[in-house]
């Protein structure tokens, strides 16, 4: 029973991950230079949140490096209560994006775990470094929102988008607007769901240590999110993504992988 909810989040078939080059190339003017940091939950369940995100920031004249020696962030290990584990973790990405001017997050809990690197190194030799590692680190919308968003064209036919924010997006690091700025730039409607800031159950590692409070979350999140009679749900954390997609039967996608679809001129409930 204590495994029934998580085992509901895994995909019957895990995706495919092709190889990463170690740049990819902005389309026209190149306006800013940032690196990537590919998660690892993400890569597995999701693969596609990282394609979709170098997609948008190609077509926004970004040049993206995807270092090779980075790791995990090291939030789940804090989840846990692995601070060493953690730490050896949080070295590794402080040596593997030294030269970028940004570091660009697409999964809130990554993006809010690395803004907190310098509490890993407080009287450490490291802290200055990690600090200074913090201090670059962006969400993807945030980087997108303050750059000049280059929108796609509108969808083909109008679409109603609820957005669900992540906690680790709109609590730990403030971030609300950007996202929804995106979207409506893009064309879509956004629609405000009830309790928005409400967890929806995932909360980095609860779900697997609370399954049953993590489900009732969920389920309430879903019925909030299908109450707005939205068309489809965008949020902003791979780990939201899967806990309401388990609860709702919406289309339910990350921001960037919306915004891709509509790049490439897609349908994205086709």
């Amino acid at each position: 029973k204590p495994l029934k909810a998580p085992l509901l989040l895994l995909p019957d078939r895990l995706p495919e991950e092709g190889p990463y080059e170690e740049v990819y190339p902005a389309k026209g003017e190149r306006r800013a230079r940032v690196g990537l940091l590919l998660g690892c939950a993400q890569r597995v369940l999701r693969p596609s949140i990282n394609q979709a995100t170098l997609r948008v920031l190609q077509e926004n004249g970004v040049e993206v490096v995807v270092p090779k020696a980075q790791a995990c962030c090291g939030a789940l290990n804090l989840h846990a209560g692995d601070k060493e584990g953690a730490r050896a973790l949080a070295r590794r990405n402080l040596r593997a994006f030294r030269e970028v001017d940004s570091v660009v997050t697409n999964a809130a809990g990554c993006g809010s775990g690395m803004k907190e690197y310098p509490l890993l190194f407080l009287g450490e030799p490291e802290e200055e470094e990690a600090r200074r590692l913090a201090a670059k680190v962006k969400d993807v919308a945030v980087l997108l929102d303050e750059l000049g968003f280059l929108p796609p064209q509108a969808p083909p036919r109008p679409l109603k988008v609820a957005y669900h924010d992540a906690c680790h997006l709109a609590h730990a690091q403030g971030v609300r607007e950007a996202p929804r700025r995106l979207l409506k730039a893009a064309g879509l409607e956004v629609l405000e769901p009830k309790e928005w800031e409400l967890c929806c159950g995932s909360a980095g590692t609860y779900n697997l240590f609370q399954p049953e409070i993590a489900e009732a979350l969920g389920k309430r999140k879903a019925e909030n999110l299908k109450a707005t009679g939205a068309d489809l749900v965008a949020t902003g954390n791979i780990g939201c993504l899967t806990q309401i997609q388990a609860y709702l039967d919406l289309p339910v996608l990350h921001t960037v992988e919306l915004l891709a679809l509509l790049y490439e001129g897609r349908e994205p409930l086709a």
